[in-house]
């Protein structure tokens, strides 16, 4: 740090903070690669971490794999690919693209459901779950009284 970063010290102050800090530096050096007991401090212990999506250290050999199956999926361009599944799991009928990211059928499956759709709902279609077209008709009446009278006034 420089002088001019230690506002508020005179000379004095400045030496003598400089002395404390040598002195404290002669009194606790910096540790080497090992403590007094032979023993990595902890900067040098290394520690293996992993992250999401890493590769697994441990070998395959002498492992027995879970039974799969292998089906196809064809998307619309034209690219098939195959996808292993555990031979209980339950196929999806439909995969994402390996090559462009589009959806991909299953080769020999089912075509997927459709999806119910719900026909739009208007203003209208949500003005009669509220009121009849009775009461419309009464209420329809009256404005229109009050209209006429108000421009009768006028």
């Amino acid at each position: 740090m420089g002088r001019a970063g230690r506002r508020g010290l005179g000379w004095a102050g400045l030496t003598i903070l400089e002395g404390i800090v040598r002195l404290t530096a002669s009194l606790h050096p910096v540790p080497t690669k090992h403590t007094r007991r032979g023993k990595p401090i902890m900067g040098e212990r290394m520690l293996r971490g992993s992250r999401l999506g890493a590769v697994s250290y441990e070998s395959d050999r002498n492992t027995e794999l879970a039974p799969r199956q292998t089906r196809e999926y064809l998307c619309a361009r034209g690219h098939q690919f195959e996808v292993p599944f555990a031979v209980d799991a339950e196929v999806p009928t439909t995969w994402e693209c390996k090559f462009d990211g589009t959806v991909a059928r299953l080769v020999d499956g089912s075509e997927p459901e459709q999806k119910k759709a719900k026909p739009p709902r208007t203003h209208w279609d949500m003005l009669l779950e509220r009121r009849s077209i009775a009461e419309l008709e009464d209420i329809l009446a009256e404005r229109l009284e009050e209209v006429r009278a108000r421009r009768g006034r006028a």
